[in-house]
Parts: C-alpha cells; structure tokens; sequence
C-alpha cells in the first residue's frame, strides 16, 4: 500500500535522475548506517475504571541511514509490545498485548528518498497481539543520508475488570 503520489516533473524527477546515473551503490546486508531512535517513555493519561479505551500519540519515531553515496536505503520497522500491568500483575491488573491498538499514521517528516519510498505499515488501527509492520523505505536513496519520522497512534482497551492503578509496559521497535 503506497500513500501519497509519486510526483512527475519538478524537482523529484531532477533527483531522481542524478540518483539512477552514479554507480551502483554498495551491496549492504541492511541500509548502511541504519539506526532508530525512538521515546524513551510516554503518558497515555488517565480514564475512569470500568470498559474504556484509551488513545494517544507514542511520540516521534524516527529510521535512519547513512553513506558517503546514495545507497540502498531499503529496511522495515517492526511494533510489539508486552501488554500493560500494574500492581502485582494479577489477572485484573493486566491488559493483554492483543488489547494494544498501533496505527502508524502517514509520516511527519522524510529526507533523502524518492517520492513514495516509504509507506506507513498500518493505515488503519490494528491488534500488537503479533508482531506488526510500523513503516518502511524500499529503493535507492537520493542523498548520502536518509530519514523517515512518524507518530504513530496507541489505543489501549482497559477491560471492565481492571483495577484502578498505573499500568506499565514497553512498546518495542526495531528496524532491519
């Protein structure tokens, strides 16, 4: 699923161009110099007890690589969390993964890649129960560094039996 349009004419057509004539850039097992940054934490707020769900933004995420040439910059960013708890993690002090909700969103900011390289995994809300793509980047880039920022959408649903408290747990990226 792509997102947006690849734009004809202009100065993405002029990039494009100069990128498709250098050398073939170096064969990498992944994007060189490809890294991610993500939060480091964030607050989802409160609701009253009782069957609700919650929904916020995660925070900026961010997939970079780097080269002294236009290079590959092909990669897929997974999402995957362990669920939420709190307290002594009893049956009604947990909230299953397969209760979190992702949506990537469309990205916030993006360098270095042709028009419609990168598409967002999820384009509508869906379970981390498993594993879920979060974005990628497929083709060549058209700079010696490339970046792909988004804020992706969290949902959280507190079951009816969950105890009022302050629920934790990690939402994992990771990007090859």
């Amino acid at each position: 699923m792509r997102r947006g349009r690849v734009r004809v004419g202009g100065i993405a057509v002029g990039l494009l161009c100069a990128a498709l004539v250098l050398p073939t850039p170096p064969a990498y097992a992944s994007a060189p110099g490809l890294s991610i940054s993500v939060p480091g934490s964030a607050s989802f707020g409160s609701v009253a007890t009782g069957a609700r769900t919650i929904t916020a933004s995660l925070g900026t995420i961010t997939v970079a690589t780097s080269s002294t040439l236009p290079h590959v910059a092909t990669w897929t960013a997974t999402v995957s969390t362990s669920g939420f708890s709190t307290g002594a993690g009893s049956a009604a002090e947990r909230v299953p993964a397969s209760s979190v909700s992702y949506l990537s969103r469309s990205a916030t900011a993006t360098s270095g890649f042709a028009a419609g390289a990168c598409v967002a995994g999820q384009t509508v809300a869906v379970t981390l129960a498993v594993a879920q793509t979060a974005f990628s980047c497929t083709g060549t880039s058209i700079a010696a560094s490339t970046s792909v920022s988004w804020n992706p959408q969290i949902s959280v649903a507190v079951g009816a039996g969950n105890v009022a408290g302050t629920y934790s747990g990690t939402i994992t990226h990771s990007v090859v």
